[in-house]
């Protein structure tokens, strides 16, 4: 007979055999929630639905590096031995297009809005993240401040969030673009989840489980649990440690705001420019990047009209567009705001830097521009003096 633990939030603790990840997908399932989490597909370890958790990608790593992402093979069976993929937990709290509203002209009533469509309406079940590093639980409290923060909630947001279940897992395998250890936002969890998960490798596989949450502990107390011991402890802690020393990248946040607000005219943002493609991969990609956009299109066939929120992205000429034209009209500006605001002005807005480390921007630019490269460059010559002499 299983071991039950205690129920406080935070306090639970026991270590579950790999099988026992199939009775959480299940347990969370019976609540009827709708279970995300990592799976193999196009190449990828992407974010996707699960209805077991033979569908994680036991036995899989993967290789990242400015412009490179490869999957490789590991020697055991690790769920979660990778870093993170191209997708973010964002598009499932923030998704890339929602309808506002649709209209559609009736013969006899002319212009008629359809009333189903309605932007503050729940999804269909609540969801429940399964496999949430630490730098993405900070990514999702970033975007918490951003889209709930203020006097006007952003309803949709709020909604695909006020029940949102989150499994969150201890890294322990950094990639060679993650600088989350420099942000102080990883590899180890501290907050924001319903349970963590530390996976420990060696002669014996198994997780280390702890609760958050009381609802955490619930579904904890229903786990095929043995009680921790000091050295399933000690493992877990060791093999996070390890990863914070393991940073692929590093990124030196001192004064980081004022230095960049001093460097406006750097040469650094001509140098970069000239490699920048402005095609917004990197913002795309980020876990923290929140601009949108409002498209109407319209169905000349059946005299529909629809209106929908789309994700934008600040390299595009029409996103600093007015009255006359863009007032970023070159590469070296858009990629200028994008990194003082990620990296120093977010700080005014929200009391945070717009970054996590997660290092996605780096991986995923088609010409490998490094975010930590280009902050050391302008580091190394503030102000047009070396700083290093």
């Amino acid at each position: 007979m299983t071991d039950r633990v205690a129920s406080a939030p935070g306090s639970v603790r026991g270590v579950m055999e790999p099988a026992g990840l199939d009775d959480l997908v299940t347990l969370l399932r019976e609540r009827g929630y709708r279970v995300i989490g990592p799976t193999l597909r196009d190449g990828a370890i992407a974010y996707e639905d699960l209805t077991s958790a033979a569908q994680l990608p036991a036995g899989w790593s993967d290789e990242q590096d400015g412009g490179r992402y490869r999957l490789r093979r590991r020697p055991d069976q690790a769920r979660f031995g990778y870093a993170v993929g191209p997708h973010s937990w964002k598009r499932f709290l923030f998704p890339p297009r929602i309808p506002l509203w649709r209209a559609r002209r009736d013969p006899e009533l002319g212009l008629r809005v359809d009333s189903a469509v309605d932007v503050t309406g729940a999804p269909e079940q609540p969801l429940a993240f399964l496999g949430v590093r630490a730098c993405e639980l900070h990514a999702i409290q970033i975007q918490d401040r951003v889209f709930l923060g203020g006097k006007n909630p952003e309803p949709d947001y709020a909604r695909r969030r006020q029940d949102l279940f989150i499994v969150a897992v201890n890294c322990y395998e950094p990639a060679g673009t993650c600088f989350c250890a420099s942000m102080e936002t990883g590899p180890q969890v501290e907050s924001g989840y319903d349970i963590a998960l530390s996976e420990i490798l060696g002669s014996e596989h198994r997780f280390l489980v702890e609760a958050g949450t009381k609802r955490g502990a619930e579904i904890v107390n229903l786990l095929p649990l043995r009680p921790a011991t000091e050295a399933d402890v000690s493992a877990a802690r060791e093999a996070v440690e390890a990863a914070a020393g393991r940073m692929g990248r590093q990124l030196d946040t001192r004064d980081l705001p004022e230095l960049l607000a001093r460097n406006l005219e750097h040469p650094q943002w001509d140098d970069v420019a000239a490699r920048c493609l402005s095609c917004g991969n990197c913002t795309l990609a980020c876990p923290t990047c929140f601009c949108f956009s409002v498209e109407d299109t319209t169905d000349l066939l059946d005299g529909a009209a629809q209106r929908s929120r789309v994700w934008a992205s600040c390299f595009s000429l029409e996103h600093s567009y007015i009255h006359g034209g863009s007032v970023r009209a070159s590469a070296k500006a858009r990629y200028r705001q994008w990194l003082t605001h990620k990296l120093g002005t977010w700080w005014e807005q929200f009391g945070t830097a717009g970054c996590v480390g997660c290092g996605r921007c780096i991986t995923w630019c088609p010409v490998g521009i490094d975010i930590t490269a280009e902050a050391a460059a302008i580091r190394a010559t503030d102000g047009g003096h070396d700083s290093r002499t």
